[in-house]
């Protein structure tokens, strides 16, 4: 698939599937035995960090930003969670800039800096309707964290943008919940969240795969066998 095809106009579904297809291709979406943070043993690994040269993470930040704009969420900036927000939100505002979208862009510091400016926050002043830019959501401790610091900034934290939604379980305490980080961010903590795939795209996609090809018949099986114990509806 080339660059002019990811930014045509799709559907929703269209976009995560060749959103899927790209993620498997680079290798970023895996198939095999990984533990989560969670401490479960999952069939898929999903890691952003593998967006690793220049092309994929061009590609990355144009499958973002469409899915950002097809999504209808309106705000007024990007915010990067260091460390994998940083470059995910950075290139996502060049690509959001060249759809005609030219928005401030703002990342900050796991460590305040005691010289130069200081501070923990760098680029743009944190103001009005922030949405965040981050990988995945696993407990929705990232975005916490970015809600106290942009609150502290005396903006609005608005919303999250993420590549994919497990649509599984949290943990609290060591407990599997009724809810996915996902959940919890829109539920209890009042954001919206855009994400350009869902397990269930990717499970879409293991079945389309799966028709005459053994090993993908596999990875479908597992993947579903896995949703039936830890997913969530929705």
């Amino acid at each position: 698939m080339s660059n002019q095809e990811v930014t045509q106009p799709v559907d929703a579904a269209g976009l995560a599937q060749a959103f899927v297809a790209f993620a498997v291709e680079a290798g970023v979406l895996r198939f095999g035995e990984f533990k989560t943070k969670a401490g479960r043993m999952s069939p898929y690994f999903f890691n952003a960090g593998l967006f690793d040269d220049g092309a994929k993470l061009a590609r990355l930040a144009q499958f973002y930003a469409q899915a950002i704009v097809a999504s209808g969420i309106e705000f007024d900036m990007v915010f990067g969670p260091a460390y994998k927000g940083i470059p995910l939100a950075a290139t996502v505002a060049v690509e959001l800039a060249r759809m005609g979208k030219n928005v401030p862009f703002a990342y900050n510091r796991k460590e305040a800096k005691d010289h130069g400016e200081g501070g923990t926050l760098v680029g743009a002043p944190l103001q009005g309707r922030v949405l965040i830019i981050d990988d995945v959501m696993s407990a929705g401790t990232a975005a916490r964290e970015s809600i106290a610091l942009i609150q502290a900034a005396g903006a609005t934290p608005h919303a999250v943008a993420i590549a994919l939604d497990r649509q599984e379980m949290a943990t609290e305490n060591g407990q599997d919940v009724a809810h996915s980080a996902v959940q919890y961010v829109r539920q209890q903590l009042g954001l919206q969240v855009c994400a350009i795939a869902t397990l269930a795209d990717l499970l879409a996609y293991l079945g389309q795969q799966a028709d005459g090809e053994a090993t993908m018949a596999e990875h479908y099986q597992r993947v579903t066998a896995y949703r039936q114990r830890y997913g969530v509806a929705g």
